[in-house]
């Protein structure tokens, strides 16, 4: 009798321990797998991120991807930067991208529209716009209005671009027409044609002029105010790595990411 009732004490024993080493497995929460759970979800974290980005997020994107590379061992980022109307077009063409950040709502939404985005976007920053002149601002430019000035060459992006429509909505505002000699396809591009001497002046954001500080100077106007965009982000619905999109996100939504796009001169939501 002493016998039956130690073996069924031990097949007790037994079967608490085996009950014990499948916990979680109804769907409750088992606090000790935390950390085992949490170690997982960050080794999915691999692997190559594709993002595709405006191209005023070149230089704080670029840091960002470093420094999210350091964070999480074993990724690599690999970065497509053009104005946010071509990304969104390829995009919408097949193009193979795992995270898609936008200069304007208006480009992310030809995307998200068209069925492309894992969820809802999630604006990160906002641009102004400035007149970016020659080092020294030579011509004297002080606002819109100087841009018309006989003679003076004016670069600006096209309208179908964020920075170009942004432009728009500015010298409306202000009731000046200007007649560039020159439409560009993305901020950079208009950039560089003052960085080149091959126009006197071109409006792009505050951010890029910034970045360029050592080869042009920046006028502010108040028009600008008018024109402020909305940088928004999202996850492809298509990601080839939604866990390490999903992860890139995070971090240029968090308060790292956040301090590289503030520094660049990005304003906060």
């Amino acid at each position: 009798m002493r016998t039956l009732r130690v073996a069924a004490a031990g097949l007790a024993a037994l079967i608490a321990i085996s009950v014990a080493g499948c916990g979680g497995g109804d769907g409750t929460t088992d606090t000790s797998s935390g950390t085992s759970s949490s170690a997982s979800a960050s080794a999915t974290v691999t692997d190559s991120v594709t993002v595709f980005a405006a191209a005023s997020l070149t230089e704080s994107f670029k840091t960002i991807g470093k420094q999210f590379e350091a964070a999480h061992p074993g990724t690599t980022v690999t970065f497509n930067f053009a104005g946010s109307s071509a990304l969104a077009t390829q995009l919408n063409q097949g193009a193979p991208a795992d995270v898609f950040a936008s200069a304007a709502p208006k480009n992310m939404a030809t995307v998200t529209d068209a069925g492309n985005g894992a969820g809802s976007p999630t604006t990160f920053v906002k641009n102004q716009l400035v007149i970016a002149t020659a080092k020294g601002n030579p011509k004297k430019i002080t606002n819109l209005a100087d841009l018309t000035k006989p003679g003076l060459k004016v670069a600006l992006c096209a309208e179908a671009v964020p920075c170009g429509a942004a432009a728009k909505t500015a010298r409306e505002a202000a009731g000046v027409q200007l007649t560039p000699v020159t439409l560009e396809q993305d901020v950079k591009a208009a950039l560089s044609k003052v960085k080149l001497g091959e126009v006197d002046a071109a409006l792009v954001y505050r951010t890029d002029a910034e970045a360029a500080s050592a080869d042009v100077d920046a006028v502010e106007f108040p028009e600008s105010a008018k024109a402020v965009n909305n940088y928004p982000i999202v996850v492809l619905k298509e990601a080839k790595n939604p866990a390490g999109a999903q992860a890139f996100v995070d971090y240029v939504l968090s308060a790292d990411g956040s301090r590289v796009l503030t520094e660049a001169g990005f304003q906060a939501p």
